[in-house]
């Protein structure tokens, strides 16, 4: 495989910014709601044989020759429910998330600089790490955006990192932080927001924690995804102070014909409602911003399910979004993990000794 150009040189020159990066990355999106970008961004999602298990002749005749003729047009329909004048709310959150961050890391006297990126779709994470390297970047801190380690997600975002490092000739030093599922900052903050809604909009009977669902068959393959999802909501709920029968965790996002992690989301509370639940709060711990999944398929399909069913009052919790809670536990976080990396702004006169030296060396070849 050749290696991709690398970028001009000069000895002597300075980085144009920090030569250190957090590259935050989250799932992905597509361009528009329409049928014709949703067909490209779901023929690239869908094809990751991290996401679907499937022999991949067998899969991609399926993909090919009846999904991508069918879910398109669909899953556009609802894009456009809960699309936003700048775009998909995940890219628009998760931009917001990286500028913030970038912020947050500069007040804790961090000299960083923050990108991000998508898994699927743009802006793709190995055209934003060329764009780093471009800048003078040398190291990379890679926060893929999942709380909670699964090989669907947080190992499909290593790959394509891995992937861009096989046809680059000058790496930069390389970081990944794996999970932050049970991190006492993240829990914090999702209990005070938690809190916050209570206090705005009273509280429910009942507080449901819905998390992406996946396969049951990866749970018995080694998966930790069903684990960290439990864990972190006992500790939420230890976090709030709620006692058995107040709480509950449930997934969502089911896909094909396959058995899911369970208890299944909407099926949850629908048998709520019909038991004579009257109010219940869902919040979605698995997703640092909001997105379809929340928006459209929590937020509207669920909360129509629960009342149809006989619920009178259902409150959905956004995700943590710019919360300045949720925002100073990932740049706690970050932190943390970019221990040992120069990170501090350089005195001027320590950059002007590398740039002598660095051309004296250079009339010396």
């Amino acid at each position: 495989m050749p290696f991709l150009p690398e970028p001009p040189h000069r000895h002597g020159a300075a980085p144009a910014g920090p030569d250190t990066a957090v590259l935050l990355c989250n799932l992905g999106t597509p361009d528009a709601p329409t049928a014709a970008a949703l067909r490209r961004y779901l023929a690239q999602f869908l094809a990751d044989p991290r996401v679907v298990e499937i022999p991949k002749l067998v899969w991609l005749a399926i993909l090919h020759g009846i999904i991508l003729r069918v879910r398109p047009a669909k899953s556009a329909a609802k894009y456009a429910t809960v699309w936003t004048p700048d775009g998909s709310p995940l890219k628009v959150w998760t931009e917001k998330q990286a500028k913030l961050l970038q912020g947050y890391l500069g007040e804790r006297g961090l000299r960083v600089r923050v990108a991000m990126a998508m898994r699927y779709g743009q802006p793709a994470i190995a055209a934003t790490l060329d764009a780093l390297k471009r800048e003078g970047v040398r190291r990379v801190l890679v926060l893929p955006a999942y709380p909670q380690y699964s090989g669907a997600t947080t190992a499909s975002v290593i790959d394509d990192v891995a992937r861009w490092a096989l046809q680059t000739r000058h790496l930069p030093e390389l970081r990944f932080i794996n999970r932050y599922h049970d991190d006492a900052g993240h829990i914090a903050a999702l209990a005070q927001s938690v809190r916050e809604h209570w206090q705005r909009e009273g509280r429910g009977d009942k507080l449901l924690m819905s998390f992406h669902g996946m396969p049951e068959r990866t749970l018995h393959l080694g998966d930790p995804y069903h684990c960290e999802c439990l864990k972190t909501g006992r500790l939420l709920a230890e976090a709030l102070g709620l006692k058995d029968g107040e709480w509950l965790v449930t997934f969502q996002s089911r896909f094909g014909k396959a058995k899911w992690l369970t208890p299944y989301t909407e099926p949850s509370l629908v048998k709520l409602a019909q038991g004579g639940l009257k109010s219940v709060d869902v919040i979605c711990p698995g997703f640092a911003a909001d997105c379809l999944e929340t928006l459209e398929e929590i937020n509207q399909e669920a909360r129509a399910a629960f009342l149809g069913a006989g619920g009178q009052r259902f409150g959905y919790i956004p995700c943590l979004n710019d919360h300045p809670a949720g925002m100073r536990a990932l740049a706690a976080l970050a932190e943390r993990h970019l221990q040992g990396w120069p990170t501090d702004a350089p005195h001027p006169d320590t950059l002007a000794l590398q740039r002598q030296r660095a051309m004296a060396a250079g009339a010396k070849e």
